[in-house]
């Protein structure tokens, strides 16, 4: 329990559409635009806390749409609640409603930056990190035609990045010709880093990997079906790339199951799956404690939840990946602070106090929105 109070006295809940420079294209499904949701919370000492959450259906099960009516509910109950008391907040929001992580994160997220700016620190520095790491994004392929993703590919690699993501799942056979063309076309050199998104059965998996061994695979996230994860110890025993759970991946419960099974080489944390920086947090200590590697990884959200994300990626040693590029995906970025991408996906986290980071006024003025106060 907190020893002292910042009391909520209003919370203003906006749908942020933004049109994609092109389609985001995976095994799950095709994205044209990101549909995320803004949450701010407001206080009586005059501290906002910000948040964002990009909810995605096949994944979480959450929309927009959905996200925009349960986020009334949190908001009407954490009204003169105590914002620093983020435990039993998220206790409050858990006691409403089963699942719903990703509306769930983006309060989290806002209480956190609120706690973070009455401490006077950034949020990296209030969860117990240190800015004693650079953190350097990938940039995803989308997946298609093997010709249209080695082009893509040597884009990316021409561009600066020191890694290279590829989106499979869709035919375990095409998705081997599909790997061939990108080395072909990267050469050697460059890391590529491959998500099937559950998308193959799992003798598929199997012998799709064995055959992707040869072309310096670094990991496979989610290789089949979500609730397969009783086999994905056997995958990770046969396959010559590692494997890290990513959907089987969404909490604390998930990751302490995972470890038990020896199920996953590695794991990729997502707050939109988590319900946050809290849940987030015990994930990261079950896998310092497991000594495994962790991926901070993102949906679609904009530069503000990647800020969080980039700040939560500094609390660990074993996070040691970082999938941020979807927020340089966007035609138009309405935040103000927050992560500056730099050369070569560098990217450089704010110093300043809580978050770092807001959303345009006039981003909030044409947005449809609702405020409870």
């Amino acid at each position: 329990m907190s020893e002292k109070n910042i009391i909520i006295q209003q919370v203003e809940i906006y749908k942020l559409f933004i049109p994609l420079k092109e389609p985001f294209i995976t095994s799950l499904g095709r994205d044209d635009f990101a549909a995320n949701i803004i949450v701010i919370i407001r206080t009586d000492q005059d501290i906002s806390g910000f948040g964002e959450c990009s909810p995605y259906m096949p994944i979480n099960g959450e929309s927009a749409d959905t996200c925009f009516i349960v986020g009334q509910y949190f908001a009407k109950l954490f009204k003169g609640k105590n914002a620093l008391d983020i435990e039993e907040r998220i206790s409050d929001m858990d006691k409403i409603i089963y699942g719903n992580t990703s509306i769930k994160s983006a309060f989290d997220m806002a209480l956190y930056d609120i706690a973070a700016q009455q401490a006077g620190l950034p949020l990296y520095k209030f969860i117990g990190g240190e800015n004693n790491k650079t953190i350097v994004t990938d940039y995803t392929v989308s997946i298609g035609e093997p010709d249209k993703m080695a082009a893509d590919a040597v884009k990316i690699k021409n561009e600066g990045y020191p890694a290279i993501k590829i989106k499979l799942g869709k035919d375990g056979k095409t998705d081997v010709q599909r790997i061939k063309a990108i080395r072909e076309a990267v050469g050697n050199e460059i890391p590529l880093r491959i998500d099937a998104n559950q998308g193959w059965k799992v003798k598929e998996a199997i012998e799709t990997l064995n055959a992707l061994g040869q072309y310096g695979i670094q990991y496979c996230e989610e290789p089949i079906a979500r609730w397969k994860f009783l086999k994905l110890k056997k995958i990770r025993k046969k396959s010559p790339i590692p494997i890290m759970a990513d959907e089987s991946c969404c909490d604390n419960h998930d990751a302490k199951r995972l470890i038990r099974l020896k199920a996953c080489d590695m794991m990729n944390i997502k707050l939109g799956k988590s319900g946050g920086i809290f849940k987030a947090l015990k994930m990261a200590r079950m896998a310092e404690e497991a000594k495994i590697q962790l991926q901070v990884g993102a949906m679609l959200e904009s530069r503000l939840g990647m800020t969080a994300f980039a700040h939560f990626a500094l609390c660990s040693p074993m996070i040691q990946y970082f999938d941020f590029d979807t927020a340089l995906m966007f035609s138009e970025d309405p935040v103000n602070g927050g992560i500056i991408y730099e050369k070569d996906g560098v990217i450089k986290v704010p110093d300043s106090p809580g978050l770092g980071a807001t959303i345009e006024e006039s981003w909030l003025k044409k947005m449809e929105k609702i405020i409870i106060s």
